[in-house]
C-alpha cells in the first residue's frame, strides 16, 4: 500500500466507527450523542473528499 493510501484507511475506519457510534446512541435513545455521531461522520467524510481531491489534483492518485 502506497504512504498516501494510509490517510484513508485511518479515515475509513474513524467513518466505521462514527457510524457504530450512530447505532449505539440509537439504541440508547441519546439524541446528543446521535448528533455527535452525524457531525464527526460528517466532519470525516468531508475530509476524505477534500484530501482526495487535492491529491488529485496534485497527481498522486
Amino acid at each position: 500500500m502506497k504512504p498516501g493510501k494510509w490517510i484513508f484507511l485511518v479515515l475509513a475506519i474513524l467513518a466505521a466507527i462514527c457510524m457504530i457510534g450512530i447505532g449505539i446512541a440509537v439504541g440508547e435513545r441519546s439524541i446528543v450523542g446521535i448528533l455527535f455521531a452525524i457531525i464527526g461522520l460528517n466532519g470525516v467524510m468531508a475530509t476524505g473528499f477534500i484530501l482526495k481531491k487535492k491529491m488529485r489534483e496534485k497527481g498522486m492518485i
